[in-house]
């Protein structure tokens, strides 16, 4: 068994709290760039502009991105031939959290009852989804989620008789519904399959996919190339003010289902969609 300690752990999951408040990854910031050039409404190119220096603003006086940092989302993908050692790997992903936010002076979000709504101080406790695969490594992926884009976030629960259709007619609903709240240009991350709670959790997980990077199933990369292209003819635009640039990508998982069931799942992300990735 391969060992790794608690507090590097600790230590990742505090540098990715800083640096997805700060920094877009490299596929993000050529997916910003591609946007300026594309877009051909000088009201839509003017917010993309302002964007764009708000971001060099963020990276040059380590100053967050956006002023909701999120609830920090953290996907682990543990090797079945490591070991913890010096704690366990919950508390210290929580405990990575809490010194993240608080060392990054990243703002506190998180209350502890959602119907008390006393807030927590620190931003835990995040969610976290677990994966054990072989091999002796520890993947550690942190995506601050905001809450403006995540409450526009739908599932729906079709028929199998809905077929493509129905679930293209639900995600581009998803994605109108959502207009400027999701703060255009959106990543668009769909579940498709498995159960009520899977879709969602696989839509999630498709926003973290590199931007233009497709689906290796042929129908679902036609699908994907279909629906970015419907949803920036809808005209919502960069803002929500109008233009050719409402989405700059849409990444869809797919999973077995039931012969009952097709759920869809639509989780969008605003124009930063936020991670960090760590291999320990």
């Amino acid at each position: 068994m391969r060992q790794i300690e608690a507090k590097d752990i600790i230590q990742a999951v505090k540098e990715m709290c800083i640096e997805a408040t700060h920094f877009l990854t490299k596929d993000m910031v050529c997916a910003m760039n591609d946007a300026c050039e594309k877009e051909c409404s000088p009201v839509g190119k003017q917010v993309l502009e302002q964007l764009q220096d708000n971001l060099k603003i963020a990276a040059e006086e380590m100053i967050p991105i956006c002023q909701d940092t999120g609830m920090a989302v953290v996907f682990v993908e543990l090797g079945q031939e490591v070991s913890i050692v010096g704690g366990n790997l919950e508390d210290a992903i929580q405990e990575g959290i809490r010194q993240g936010y608080q060392e990054g002076y990243l703002r506190m979000s998180v209350v502890k009852d959602p119907f008390i709504r006393e807030n927590t101080k620190d931003n835990s406790p995040g969610v976290i989804h677990y994966e054990v695969l072989p091999g002796k490594d520890l993947k550690l992926t942190l995506a601050p989620k905001g809450f403006g884009s995540e409450n526009m976030s739908k599932i729906f629960m079709l028929k199998p008789s809905d077929g493509i259709e129905g679930a293209k007619a639900a995600i581009l609903s998803a994605v109108k519904d959502a207009g400027p709240n999701a703060c255009p240009p959106m990543v668009v991350g769909v579940g498709i399959g498995g159960t009520f709670e899977k879709c969602a959790l696989l839509s999630k997980k498709a926003l973290l996919r590199s931007v233009n990077e497709h689906s290796n199933l042929k129908h679902i990369e036609e699908l994907e190339v279909e629906l970015l292209d419907a949803i920036n003819r809808t005209g919502i635009g960069p803002g929500g003010l109008g233009g050719v640039v409402t989405a700059l990508a849409i990444h869809i998982e797919t999973y077995p289902t039931h012969i009952a069931g097709l759920p869809v799942a639509v989780n969008i992300c605003c124009h930063v969609n936020r991670h960090a990735s760590r291999i320990l």
